[in-house]
């Protein structure tokens, strides 16, 4: 009898595979390969193929495929979520709880939820079919989502191409054809220091900053309102840290802040840092602008009406197209090429939470939809 999505997500909470850049030193809770080397070996056991995809040192992607009946590839779907999570307050969230119809655990949702419920699905086609005849089904297990996403990435790099990828993200069992961008950005501003008896000697880098954050958290966030789109509302900006200065009775020469930019299909991140200097250029003010990102994450936007992706929504029981406001995996696969979608059980309000969790319903109902939309493939 095949291993179930209850039983696969206990199994995978109580596993840590912490994101290693929330927690450095800490290798025995940290990295994917204890999850990896689960799934691999539950796979195997169930005669899917295996492959795997170094991506960085001690941490690959693992494909799981589902070959075709027929033998021939002429159509191939990707199930995307990531293993990696964020940090814990206590090891004890790596203990899986069930009360009340929820299953409780670090991952619960984000996203060993999305793994349990693809894995299953998968079992199940493999143990009783029937199989697709030319539709290839890899369930890719992807590292670094919650840091650098340099999972899919290395997965785009590499060249694989799909008809579709199913990127698993807490959606409450709703396909996502749409999310935002995120650009993070450090502006810091120069002055000049002076004994803080003679302010007057001086230029208070922390006064000009202050004018800079009134102005992005007031007009410019404003101005962003007026940017809109159907699925995803408008476009924000977020002052999320502010530092500068050494003493109260030093004129301080340096202010930095860090930015969150929540960008909509369509912007750039070239169009924003030119409008945030034209905005410093208007206040008069001194500063440098950079791109802490090491890579772009560019909003989504697929196209509902593709028909893999019509379908996948019909079985989903949904009637109209939806967005959410986070960054994903699924830009990258997108921007490589594959069209790509969110889906996946629980709630992004429980994500990332001291007390994550996700419902066992939604575990069931997700494996059926998938089993179901995969069989239905040619």
């Amino acid at each position: 009898m095949p291993i179930t999505a209850q039983q696969l997500l206990c199994e995978l909470i109580a596993l840590p595979s912490v994101n290693p850049a929330f927690l450095p030193g800490r290798a025995e809770l940290t990295g994917e390969q204890r999850v990896a080397d689960f799934l691999a070996f539950t796979a195997d056991r169930a005669g899917l193929e295996l492959e795997w995809q170094e991506v960085l040192p001690g941490r690959s992607n693992l494909l799981v495929r589902l070959m075709p009946a027929g033998g021939k590839v002429r159509r191939r779907i990707l199930l995307a979520p990531h293993m990696d999570t964020v940090g814990v307050d206590s090891e004890a969230r790596f203990k899986p709880v069930v009360k009340a119809g929820r299953l409780h655990g670090r991952g619960a949702c984000d996203t060993k939820g999305s793994i349990a419920a693809y894995l299953a699905a998968l079992l199940e086609l493999a143990a009783n079919g029937p199989r697709p005849r030319e539709t290839e089904i890899i369930l890719t297990a992807l590292v670094d989502e919650e840091n650098n996403q340099s999972g899919s990435r290395a997965l785009v790099k590499r060249g694989l191409q799909a008809d579709l990828a199913i990127v698993g993200e807490p959606t409450r069992l709703k396909v996502i054809t749409a999310h935002k961008g995120d650009l993070w950005l450090r502006l810091t501003t120069h002055g000049k220091s002076a004994h803080g008896s003679k302010p007057h000697l001086g230029k208070n880098a922390v006064h000009a900053m202050a004018r800079v954050v009134e102005e992005l958290e007031t007009n410019y966030a404003a101005t962003l309102k007026r940017r809109t789109h159907p699925l995803l509302g408008h476009a924000t900006v977020n002052v999320g840290f502010i530092a500068g200065g050494r003493q109260p009775n030093i004129v301080p020469d340096r202010c930095e802040i860090l930015i969150d930019r929540r960008t909509l299909p369509g912007e750039t991140d070239a169009a924003v840092m030119a409008e945030l200097r034209a905005l410093l250029r208007n206040l008069g003010v001194d500063a440098d602008l950079t791109d802490t990102k090491n890579a772009p994450c560019p909003a989504l936007e697929t196209d509902p009406n593709l028909p893999l992706v019509r379908q996948l929504t019909r079985c989903a029981g949904q009637r109209r197209a939806l967005g959410v406001d986070y960054f994903s995996d699924a830009a990258v696969l997108a921007n490589g090429g594959i069209p790509s979608v969110l889906l996946g059980p629980g709630d992004i309000a429980q994500a990332h939470t001291a007390d994550e969790w996700v419902e066992l319903a939604q575990l069931e109902r997700l494996t059926r939809l998938l089993v179901k939309f995969l069989r239905d493939q040619p």
